[in-house]
């Protein structure tokens, strides 16, 4: 609900007032940071209090964050500072949500959690995405920036009644430098930096699912028409691309699924550069992108549930881990197709986009080949 604010909203509102793309992406580039760095946060979440009361405080910041963001769009300084702290909101509850949800339920649920989670987060960004413009169009912007925060506290009544338990009071009980020595040991665990570096790289980020919607403009689209793109089209098309993942992932290794989106969705990427600047294209861009990008994140959720194993007392901090290394990406991806775009266009920046993706996506492959033949014990599907 915070990305439907801060990632579609507020891009359409600046294109409007004719802030350069470039400046556009920057400001978004600085609300995905959080979504990278958050996992830094991982071992406290694990060690401290309940998980309930980290995922309270990152809705509470999430919520407060976007209402100041939508408040004071027109001045860009507050706004930079206010999509980061609603980011990193949004990004400290899915830290907890993911350690707390993933503790809770018996491991043969995880392909099943990791999608519902993906399809809850398309489904409410595109939600704000399809009502956020209108709302600012058509009512006192006070009135707007408060309807569009408040569904951000709309988890609370769910954690409310999902039991959390207390934190393993030993690793609370034991010195830092023993806990770090053990945070060590998870970072140096092979699956773990296998992990890292397949989604550290651009194989699989389709960061344009939040460029284009400052980009309607270009495909001679309409406000109305980038908001029900952003919000129906992009939620159906999210909610598809997150479902189709776990019956996929029982009959293939779920890391060579998450290569085969990235390189799919790099060729639709590549394609899109020959198609005229219309609003059904406009429309055919942004919907194949969510199909991609949410096909990719689910498996993400997936691979890092899985990933856990039972009773796993680094739960929080090795799925933020994971997780955020997915958004790195995203995050780098998000300035360079903007910078891209301000160099030559639309044409550059679908080449730059798709043209990384596809080299990432062939050079993990044969990464993962050669991990396989060489070690064995890793080759098993993550």
């Amino acid at each position: 609900m915070e990305g439907g604010a801060t990632l579609l909203t507020i891009p359409q509102l600046l294109a409007g007032r004719h802030v350069p793309e470039p400046v556009i992406a920057q400001l978004t580039t600085l609300a995905l940071a959080p979504t990278f760095g958050i996992f830094l946060l991982g071992p406290i979440v694990d060690v401290r209090f309940r998980r309930r009361t980290y995922a309270v405080i990152g809705s509470l910041l999430a919520a407060m964050a976007t209402g100041v963001a939508i408040l004071k769009y027109d001045d860009l300084a507050l706004l930079g500072a206010a999509m980061f702290l609603a980011s990193s909101g949004a990004a400290f509850n899915n830290l907890a949500i993911g350690g707390w949800f993933g503790s809770l339920l018996p491991k043969e649920s995880d392909g099943q959690l990791g999608a519902w989670m993906t399809v809850a987060n398309i489904g409410s960004f595109g939600l704000i995405a399809m009502v956020g413009v209108p709302l600012v169009r058509a009512l006192p912007l006070p009135v707007a920036a408060g309807l569009l925060a408040a569904p951000n506290l709309a988890p609370l009544l769910l954690y409310a009644v999902t039991p959390a338990p207390r934190p393993d009071q030993r690793l609370a009980r034991e010195s830092f430098a023993r806990f770090l020595a053990d945070l060590t040991v998870l970072v140096r665990r092979p699956m773990v930096l296998q992990l890292l570096l397949l989604f550290a790289v651009p194989a699989a980020s389709f960061a344009l699912t939040n460029t284009l919607g400052g980009l309607g403009r270009d495909y001679h689209a309409s406000e109305q028409f980038v908001a029900i793109m952003g919000g129906a089209a992009v939620t159906a098309a999210g909610v598809l691309g997150s479902l189709v993942t776990p019956p996929l992932a029982r009959r293939a290794p779920t890391r060579s699924l998450y290569i085969a989106v990235g390189s799919l969705g790099a060729l639709f990427t590549l394609s899109l550069i020959a198609l005229p600047h219309t609003p059904t294209a406009f429309a055919l861009a942004i919907v194949g992108q969510n199909v991609a990008q949410s096909a990719a994140l689910s498996l993400n959720n997936i691979i890092a549930l899985q990933s856990l194993g039972e009773d796993n007392p680094f739960a929080a901090t090795q799925f933020g881990l994971i997780t955020s290394a997915a958004a790195l990406p995203i995050t780098y991806m998000q300035l360079l197709d903007g910078h891209a775009y301000g160099a030559g266009g639309l044409p550059l920046m679908y080449l730059a986009d798709g043209g990384l993706g596809l080299g990432a996506c062939l050079a993990m492959a044969l990464l993962l080949r050669l991990w396989s033949r060489g070690r064995p014990s890793l080759a098993a599907p993550a």
